[in-house]
C-alpha cells in the first residue's frame, strides 16, 4: 500500500511563508492534493495537481497565495504557501487519488490515500 508522508508545517506570523512536502512511497496516483481542516470546521479541498502536471486546482481562498508543484523523480508534491493569514490555520493533509473522476480535479473527489497531517498555525 502506498504511504504518504508530510512535512513542513509549523508556526508562522501572518504574511509569512511555509512550504509543505508530501512524499509518496511510490508513484501510484492520477492526482495528488492538499486538504485542510480547522477546529470546528469541515475539511476543505485546497489544491490539487495531476501527476503529469497538466492540470491544477486552487480553492478561491488560496488562489494567488499558494502554489502546488511536483517532483516526479522524487514522488513528491510540494505546497508553497505565501502571504499566510490566520484563517489558514489548520491541519493540512496530503492525499492521493488513483483515478480521475467525472466531476473533475476541482471536485476533491476520489482521494483514498491520506497522510497523517501536519499542523500549520498562523499567528496574527
Amino acid at each position: 500500500q502506498v504511504q504518504l508522508e508530510e512535512s513542513g508545517g509549523g508556526l508562522v506570523q501572518a504574511g509569512g511563508s511555509l512550504r509543505l512536502s508530501c512524499a509518496a512511497s511510490r508513484r501510484s496516483f492520477y492526482s495528488m492534493g492538499w486538504f485542510r481542516q480547522a477546529p470546528g470546521k469541515e475539511r476543505e479541498f485546497v489544491v490539487g495537481i495531476t501527476w503529469t502536471g497538466d492540470y491544477t486546482y486552487y480553492a478561491d481562498s488560496v488562489k494567488g497565495r499558494f502554489t502546488i508543484s511536483r517532483d516526479n523523480a522524487m514522488n513528491t508534491v510540494y505546497l508553497q504557501m505565501n502571504s499566510l493569514k490566520p484563517e489558514d490555520t489548520a491541519v493540512y493533509y496530503c492525499a492521493g487519488a488513483p483515478y480521475a473522476t467525472s466531476r473533475g480535479l476541482g471536485s476533491g473527489l476520489g482521494y483514498d490515500t491520506w497522510g497523517q497531517g501536519t499542523q500549520v498555525t498562523v499567528s496574527s
